[in-house]
């Protein structure tokens, strides 16, 4: 959990800097090739030959241009019509397709999981649900295609771990994730991107740097890693708690609106619903698989 939870709080402030200094300034598209980009550079270094297997190299590539080339494709794309206190609200559906993908690939599924998921969503509901505007379908798919994509690599990533690579040096094959995502970002910049919309100050390339070796090169590494140390349930929950924490962030810097009553109740239901999978959902199901066995 810490290293999910590190990566949480490093992540609520990228929802802001895209949101606020860069979602109609500077192609999305370029900002997307930028940032897989500058990441696969901090990794490429840590390739090893021996650990580069055809078969290996080819599944984590597909989960990196999943969860990172198609969800930036589609994640950037929504600050066009959303703000970011929509976009945070509406990616607390991906939970629920964290747990039903690892459920999937485990030719099983666990209600109980899906119920402490169910509970998050719920909570992140609760934190900011407002009236929409004239973009709310658009806008709301997009983020659904961007969740789902996100969903798919991390649950992906992580079955990948435990069934093929568990003595793997993680750090040895993780730039073959970011390769994955620039198999996606290179072709969609060359056919949409919009050369005239380039970053024009010193800070729209120094967000753009720091999304792409710090949120993104070491966040993205950090985050897989740590969700192949919990269960499917936490997994999903810590992806909820990005919206309580990138509100935050958004109220305290960049002084947004926020009803205050709803930040904390929600807050409180998502911590519920972690401490429930932590402390009762868990031995559960544990118990109940060992019982069938």
């Amino acid at each position: 959990m810490g290293y999910l939870s590190a990566i949480t709080l490093l992540w609520a402030f990228s929802f802001s800097l895209i949101g606020v200094y860069l979602a109609g300034q500077v192609d999305a598209w370029f900002s997307v090739l930028t940032r897989v980009s500058l990441a696969a550079l901090v990794f490429l270094p840590f390739l090893r030959k021996q650990h580069l297997h055809a078969k290996l190299a080819l599944k984590i590539m597909t989960v990196g241009a999943f969860q990172l080339g198609i969800m930036y494709c589609f994640y950037y794309q929504s600050f066009l019509y959303l703000s970011v206190p929509e976009v945070l609200l509406f990616t607390i559906f991906t939970p629920i397709y964290v747990t039903l993908i690892y459920d999937a690939l485990k030719r099983r599924f666990s209600a109980w999981y899906l119920i402490t998921a169910v509970i998050a969503v719920m909570g992140a509901a609760v934190i900011k649900f407002e009236g929409i505007n004239e973009d709310f379908i658009i806008g709301f798919l997009i983020v659904q295609g961007a969740n789902l994509s996100f969903a798919i690599g991390q649950v992906g990533y992580k079955w990948i771990m435990e069934q093929e690579a568990r003595d793997i040096p993680q750090h040895t094959v993780f730039g073959l994730f970011y390769i994955g995502a620039m198999c996606v970002a290179l072709p969609m910049f060359l056919l949409f991107g919009n050369p005239d919309k380039l970053p024009t100050t010193s800070t729209q390339w120094g967000i753009l740097l720091y999304l792409g070796t710090i949120a993104s090169g070491l966040g993205y590494f950090v985050w897989n890693k740590g969700a192949t140390l919990v269960n499917a349930g936490a997994l999903a929950i810590m992806n909820n708690a990005l919206v309580p924490a990138g509100l935050i962030v958004n109220i305290v810097i960049w002084n947004r609106d926020v009803d205050y009553p709803r930040l904390i109740i929600g807050g409180i239901i998502i911590v519920f619903s972690l401490w429930l999978n932590e402390t009762w959902v868990k031995r559960k199901v544990e118990a109940s698989r060992q019982a069938a066995a």
